[in-house]
């Protein structure tokens, strides 16, 4: 480790507190990202503080019950019965900390610019209860620039100096929700540090729990990294909705299209269209670089296009709707639409940025009935309108009772079969009902 003498002692003495497993870390924020991670590090033998302004997440998790879809019920709760994890409210256990991890949202303002409110508020805590050998480390996701242009500036703020009396460094969550295969503790985990003794400590911290882990030269780096992931995804998407809507113009099937394209072994990997993108990386993350590109001179008009082709996808969905009701002699206004899934990609619970949210204020807003079923979704609260919706049973009659029904997430557990054969109609947005055999009529496909 290259140092000052004060640092290479701090570090050293961090190390060891490491190594024993006798560190404690803290984890700000409890929510999908947060506290998987905090359960990674309670399993290995690490104390684990999780902090959340949310009084219902910090009760439930002291209750050893568990909130998210990733995390082990059972292990969770023998984590908290050991008293190796347990949740509050107060930011001024951070002093107990010889870790400290921010997982907390970063999302868009109403003028699709990056919100950082939540890691300023975050920050801010740390810099109040820093104390000398502490490791700070930023999962939240974004733009380049932010840890040392923003974080580091009010950390400074307590007196200490980084590098010298306390450690920091970024490094992104890649988190996927609902993935079986790649979870927390086995997806490479990149982190660039501050200082180069910076980066070697969280290297050392993130391999006692995680398989893999990527140093790269500084926070910058690794926070390109993630907006390039995210951006790389949102402009693949944007062109396969812009192929549907072409194919959907020249009655194409784009689902056959991309099925022949598949079998193409080099040079091409598959993605596919939908209602629009969801979570909080995809819609968001590259509003975030075009943000930051133009504070040097820069305009990303490819990353653009591609957000705002995704954003307007969801327009077209109801547009489809408009034209299936009114070829059956039908309109929208009055009409009871039936949406099956509202999370944001299947067999997940999570609605951040889903485009049923999107849809469904839409449908509202044209004086349309809107029922769900979600079984992972029991209520769903519509943005900017509210209303809360429940989620309706998926009976015969109550998809027969529908005018149309409308396939945002495909869910695996929904019994499509089933549905076609009592449906009027259906606008499948996920080829869903790929394996229908019966009533393939009623079918019309994005």
């Amino acid at each position: 480790m290259i140092g000052n003498k004060q640092g290479n002692y701090l570090a050293k003495r961090l190390v060891e507190k490491l190594l024993n497993r006798s560190a404690c870390i803290a984890v700000i924020g409890l929510g999908y990202v947060g506290l998987p991670l905090a359960v990674e590090q309670a399993k290995i033998g690490f104390k684990v503080i999780g902090i959340d302004k949310n009084i219902s997440r910090v009760n439930i998790l002291n209750e050893g019950k568990n909130y998210i879809q990733d995390v082990d019920s059972e292990v969770l709760c023998e984590l908290v019965k050991a008293g190796r994890l347990k949740a509050s409210a107060d930011f001024t256990l951070l002093k107990k900390a010889d870790v400290v991890i921010v997982c907390v949202p970063t999302p868009l303002n109403e003028m699709h610019q990056p919100d950082l409110s939540y890691i300023k508020a975050a920050v801010g805590e740390i810099s109040q209860n820093l104390i000398r050998g502490q490791l700070i480390s930023l999962e939240s996701t974004t733009f380049p620039g932010t840890t040392k242009e923003i974080v580091l500036p009010m950390l400074a703020d307590s007196g200490l100096k980084v590098g010298s009396d306390y450690f920091l460094a970024f490094s992104p969550e890649r988190v996927d929700p609902g993935n079986k295969k790649f979870t927390t503790a086995n997806v490479a985990k990149v982190v660039g540090g501050v200082t180069s003794l910076c980066t070697d400590l969280a290297v050392t911290f993130y391999r006692q729990s995680l398989e893999s882990v990527v140093p790269v030269s500084s926070p910058d780096v690794a926070e390109m990294t993630k907006i390039f992931e995210n951006t790389y995804r949102a402009v693949n998407i944007a062109l396969v909705n812009e192929f549907m809507l072409l194919c959907d113009r020249m009655k194409l099937d784009i689902w056959e299209v991309l099925d022949a394209a598949a079998t193409k072994p080099f040079g091409i990997q598959i993605f596919y269209p939908g209602p629009g993108v969801g979570g909080h990386c995809i819609p968001i993350d590259p509003f975030y670089l075009s943000w930051k590109a133009r504070a040097y001179g820069f305009q990303p008009r490819f990353i653009e296009l591609a957000g705002e082709l995704n954003n307007q996808v969801s327009e077209y969905v109801i547009q489809k709707i408009i034209n299936v009701l009114n070829d059956r002699g039908s309109c929208l206004n009055g009409a009871e639409i039936l949406i099956l899934g509202v999370a944001y990609k299947k067999d997940v619970n999570d609605v951040r940025e889903s485009p049923a949210l999107k849809i469904i204020k839409q449908l509202i807003d044209k004086r349309a009935i809107v029922r769900y079923f979600d079984p992972y979704v029991p209520q769903l609260a519509v943005p900017a309108k509210g209303n809360l919706l429940n989620c309706t049973e998926l009976t015969p009659e109550n998809i027969s009772g529908a005018d149309l029904v409308l396939i945002v997430t495909d869910h695996s557990c929904v019994d499509y079969q089933l549905v076609t054969e009592h449906a009027r109609v259906i606008v499948d947005t996920r080829n869903a009902t790929r394996k229908v055999v019966r009533g393939r009529e009623k079918i019309i496909k994005i």
